[in-house]
């Protein structure tokens, strides 16, 4: 069974990775809307197409946020923990 510490430490690093990975997903989503904004929207259909773009690209970006906070937080807690160990066993 891994010790309260371990568990935080990968709660943290779990984050972390997610984090990454909807950072990566609004990366390309980015990249998707830039190319459709390229194609310079003179049809209905292609204004469309960049307004439901431009939501999806919100919404990614928000969960992204979302996603490095969790880490952060998470992250900050494991090495609070860490430290707070540290200390005590350093007074025995």
């Amino acid at each position: 069974m891994a010790s309260r510490g371990e568990r935080f430490k990968q709660a943290a690093v779990k984050a972390a990775r997610t984090a990454r990975k909807w950072a990566q997903n609004a990366a390309r989503e980015a990249d998707r809307l830039l190319k459709e904004a390229q194609k310079r929207a003179k049809t209905d259909e292609r204004q469309r197409r960049i307004k439901a773009a431009l939501r999806r690209t919100g919404q990614v970006l928000k969960a992204a946020g979302r996603a490095a906070i969790v880490a952060g937080v998470a992250a900050g807690i494991a090495s609070a923990r860490a430290d707070s160990r540290k200390r005590k066993k350093k007074k025995r």
